[in-house]
């Protein structure tokens, strides 16, 4: 079986059941998506960019700092696949709902914490909020857009994550020239509360699978990707003993899982998607693609503060460019990526952000601002011309019935990409005094290695 593009038959398209929606419905279905997402997106770039204030007025070093990234990811990364099994069960809409409301009183909690570890756990609660939000985002979006019309929707979706990324650097750095880092949680409110209302109103009813929920199967996927998560962290950390016993454990948790899940009708961890070589590929090059990313973006910020001495309101601006290339390619893209192979949109797009990846990484020290953002700005357009065609890619390589395992597969390998590259940068940290220009050489690394697999996913998947 092929991944549909180009011409290419869909054996698994029921188009009846992907009819998608016209009209206003479809603008106001769309826009409530759209906002969740934004919701979700900003706050993580935001928090990036206040890593090195947050470490300053809270005592705390470079690299445990970066757990206010980190925790939200794992316990995003952790809840995406038993939540996107639960959204199938309960309605996506409604889980989209829960995860709003979620997202909306732990942002309070971020904002009144007084110390690293409370900032810590209220942001990976805060993080199983978003997972519920991403969990079904895709799949949302499958039912809204016709199959026709997919790809337009995913690049849609692409847009908004690079409008939410581009915009999160750009008020954090705005936030933190007149206020405190609290307040970059506080203006989640009137976002959520926004968010929230738009999807109790606007967002489809789609199937319910009649599957029952499998609460042992969620606790070992949670305990699977949690332990092995920090495990690996204390491990780059150098904490090799407690790192051994969680990563060994978490290692024991995937085997009973993957035993556990044998010959489910739906299953948790989507076994019977991953066994479909396209749908494989497309998960892997995703996931190379967000190791780069967040290589790049997480250590980014502490790469211009301390290798090319720029203030804090200087490196949001900075970092906003990414964003901008991802926006703007993802909205150039999307009118092309129903009929062009991700094989070709999303190999060129990878070696073009890798190029850019190369091109910072040759800066001399005393470059200017111009410099370094025009050379950001080529890195994030690649970027958003890999995505939407990959994203699309996974979607169409799942049967009916399987939108959110599929959807949230598509959270894993973004998340799981962005976790491992947080995790990368960490090690790095802590291995190395001045790690800022490794980093940026691991991404291009990363980034070419995804381009190569996106190539051949061709030859691949035959």
């Amino acid at each position: 079986m092929k991944v549909a593009a180009a011409g290419e038959k869909d054996l698994d398209c029921d188009h009846q059941r992907h009819a998608g929606l016209y009209g206003a419905q479809r603008v106001k279905a769309m826009s409530a998506v759209l906002l969740g997402l934004l919701l979700s997106v900003l706050d993580y770039a935001i928090a990036n960019v206040a890593l090195p204030s947050i470490a300053h007025d809270l005592n705390a070093p470079s690299s445990r700092a970066i757990w206010v990234v980190n925790a939200y990811q794992l316990a995003n990364l952790s809840c995406l696949l038993p939540l996107a099994s639960f959204g199938s069960r309960v309605g996506f809409a409604r889980m989209s709902q829960i995860g709003i409301f979620l997202f909306l009183i732990t942002s309070v909690g971020c904002a009144l914490s007084q110390n690293l570890l409370e900032l810590t756990l209220a942001r990976a609660l805060q993080g199983v909020g978003g997972a519920c939000i991403m969990s079904v985002n895709i799949a949302l979006v499958r039912f809204i857009y016709p199959h026709a019309e997919l790809g337009k929707g995913i690049a849609l979706n692409g847009l908004f994550v690079g409008i939410g990324v581009a915009l999160g650097p750009t008020i954090g750095s705005i936030v933190l020239s007149v206020a405190t880092w609290p307040w970059i949680f506080w203006i989640n409110l009137p976002l959520a509360l926004a968010a929230l209302a738009m999807a109790h109103f606007a967002l489809p009813q789609t199937p319910r699978s009649e599957t029952q929920a499998d609460i042992p199967g969620s606790i070992l996927t949670v305990a699977s990707f949690a332990l092995l998560g920090i495990g690996l962290d204390g491990l780059m950390h150098g904490d090799f003993l407690p790192g051994s016993l969680l990563t060994g454990a978490g290692l024991i948790c995937w085997w009973l899982l993957l035993r556990y899940q044998k010959g489910r009708r739906e299953p948790i961890v989507p076994v019977d998607l991953l066994a479909r070589r396209p749908f494989l590929l497309a998960c892997l090059v995703g996931f190379l693609g967000f190791v780069a990313s967040n290589l790049y973006i997480v250590a980014m910020p502490f790469t211009l503060a301390s290798a090319f001495h720029r203030g804090d309101s200087t490196i949001g601006l900075l970092i906003a460019p990414w964003a901008v290339g991802v926006a703007v390619m993802s909205f150039v893209v999307g009118k092309v990526a129903d009929r062009f192979p991700a094989s070709v949109l999303s190999s060129l797009g990878l070696l073009l952000t890798a190029f850019g990846f190369l091109l910072l990484w040759l800066l001399p020290l005393d470059a200017s601002n111009a410099a370094i953002a025009w050379r950001t700005l080529l890195a994030g357009c690649g970027f958003g011309l890999f995505q939407p065609p990959n994203n699309r890619a996974i979607m169409v390589s799942a049967p009916a019935g399987r939108e959110g395992g599929a959807s949230g597969m598509l959270s894993v390998a973004r998340l799981g990409g962005q976790t491992t590259g947080a995790l990368l940068v960490a090690a790095l940290f802590t291995i190395f005094p001045h790690p800022a220009f490794i980093c940026l050489g691991g991404a291009m690394i990363a980034a070419l290695t995804g381009s190569a697999l996106s190539l051949g996913r061709k030859y691949l998947a035959d």
